[in-house]
C-alpha cells in the first residue's frame, strides 16, 4: 500500500508539473455582439478625429516656429551678406562672366544669378534652421503624434465595452491606417501603426513618408527661386548698367599710368561704394519684399496641402480609418477617403497592452 500511495503521488506530481509548463489556461473569449463593435468602431472614429485636431494644433505651432527661424536667419545672415559692399562686388564678377558666356541668350545673367542666390540661401538660411527644425522632421513627428495618440485610446476603449484586449487586437488588425500597395509591405493596419514602436521601422510608414516627399516635388521648400528671380534681375540690371562706366574707368587708369592709374581706379571704386550704398535700403526692401511673399506662399502650402504638407502622413491615416469605419452621425473633418479593398499582411508586433 505504501508503495502503491507513493506511486500515485509522483504521478500527481508530475501531473501538476507538466500542467505547469504548459502555463495557465487562456481565458475563454468574450462573446461580443455587433452592436458593440459598432459602438467600438464608432468610438474609434472619434478617437481619431480628436487625434487628427490635436496633431494640426502641434504641427501647425511647430511651422509657426521654423517660419519664424526662417526670417530671423534671413534677416541677421542673409541680407547683411547680399549687401556687403565686397559680396556685390563679387556678384558684379559673376554678372559680368554671365554675360559673356551668355551667348545671346535672354535674360541669362539674371537667371543664373538667381540660382546662386539660391544655392547661398539654402546654404545660409535653411540648412543652419533645419538643424534646429524642418518640415520633414515635422512632417515624421506628427505622423508618429497620431500613432500615439491612438494608441493611447484603444485600452481605454477595450475596457470601456469590457473586450479584452487581445479580441480588439484582432479587430484593428482588419481596420486599414496606410493603404499604399502593391507590395502588400505598403499597406499597414491601425493595429500595426498603433503597436510598432518606432513607428519608422514600419515598411508601410516609410513608404508613405516616400511617396508625400515624392508628391511634393524634389526641391520642397527649397523652392524659393520665384522670390529669387526679381531680386537677380534689378540686381544684374543694375551691375550690368555698371559695367560700362566701369569699363571706360579702366581704360583711363591705364592710359595715365601707374601713379594717377591707382588714384583713378580707388575714386571709381569710392563712386561704386557710394551706389551701391544708395541702392542698399531699396536692394534689401526688394529681397523682404520678393523673399517674404514667396516664403509665405510655400510655408502656406505646407501647412494646408493634405497630400504633400506636413500634416499628408496624418490626413492619410486618418482617413484610411474613418472612411472604412464610416463617419457616424457627424461630418466629417474634411479627410475625403473612400474604402479600399484591403488585406492585412502579417504583423509582427506585440499587443498592445492595458
Amino acid at each position: 500500500m505504501n508503495l502503491r500511495a507513493l506511486i500515485v503521488a509522483a504521478l500527481m506530481l508530475l501531473a501538476g508539473c507538466a500542467s505547469s509548463a504548459r502555463g495557465p489556461a487562456s481565458a475563454p473569449a468574450v462573446v461580443v455582439s455587433p452592436a458593440t463593435w459598432q459602438q467600438i468602431d464608432r468610438d474609434i472614429v472619434v478617437a481619431s478625429r480628436q487625434s487628427t485636431e490635436q496633431v494640426k494644433a502641434f504641427a501647425r505651432g511647430s511651422m509657426e516656429h521654423w517660419r519664424i527661424r526662417v526670417y530671423e536667419q534671413t534677416e541677421e545672415k542673409f541680407i547683411p551678406w547680399f549687401s556687403s559692399y565686397w559680396t556685390q562686388e563679387w556678384l558684379s564678377m559673376k554678372v559680368s562672366w554671365y554675360t559673356l558666356s551668355a551667348g545671346g541668350e535672354q535674360d541669362a545673367s539674371s537667371k543664373r544669378l538667381a540660382a546662386y542666390l539660391l544655392e547661398q540661401y539654402q546654404e545660409r538660411v535653411l540648412v543652419p534652421v533645419a538643424q534646429e527644425i524642418d518640415p520633414d522632421a515635422i512632417l515624421a513627428q506628427s505622423t508618429a503624434f497620431y500613432a500615439q495618440l491612438m494608441a493611447q485610446q484603444m485600452p481605454v476603449i477595450a475596457q470601456r465595452y469590457g473586450v479584452p484586449v487581445a479580441q480588439l487586437n484582432g479587430h484593428l488588425q482588419k481596420i486599414p491606417a496606410i493603404a499604399l500597395g502593391p507590395p502588400p509591405a505598403r499597406d499597414a493596419s491601425l493595429y500595426q501603426v498603433v503597436s510598432t514602436e518606432p513607428l519608422n521601422t514600419l515598411p508601410a510608414y516609410a513608404a508613405l513618408i516616400d511617396k508625400i516627399h515624392t508628391e511634393g516635388g524634389a526641391k520642397g521648400i527649397a523652392s524659393t527661386d520665384a522670390g529669387m528671380a526679381p531680386v537677380a534681375k534689378r540686381a544684374s540690371q543694375r551691375m550690368e548698367a555698371e559695367m560700362a562706366p566701369r569699363g571706360a574707368a579702366s581704360a583711363v587708369a591705364a592710359a595715365a599710368g601707374k601713379l594717377v592709374g591707382g588714384v583713378i581706379s580707388v575714386g571709381v571704386a569710392g563712386i561704386r561704394a557710394i551706389l551701391q550704398a544708395n541702392d542698399r535700403p531699396d536692394s534689401e526692401a526688394l529681397i523682404r519684399s520678393s523673399l517674404g511673399n514667396t516664403f509665405d506662399k510655400a510655408w502656406l502650402k505646407l501647412v494646408q496641402n493634405p497630400t504633400t504638407g506636413v500634416m499628408a502622413g496624418t490626413l492619410h491615416m486618418a482617413a484610411q480609418v474613418e472612411g472604412n469605419l464610416g463617419r457616424g452621425d457627424e461630418p466629417s473633418v474634411g479627410l475625403g477617403a473612400t474604402p479600399v479593398e484591403w488585406r492585412p499582411p502579417e504583423s509582427t508586433t506585440q499587443q498592445i497592452n492595458p
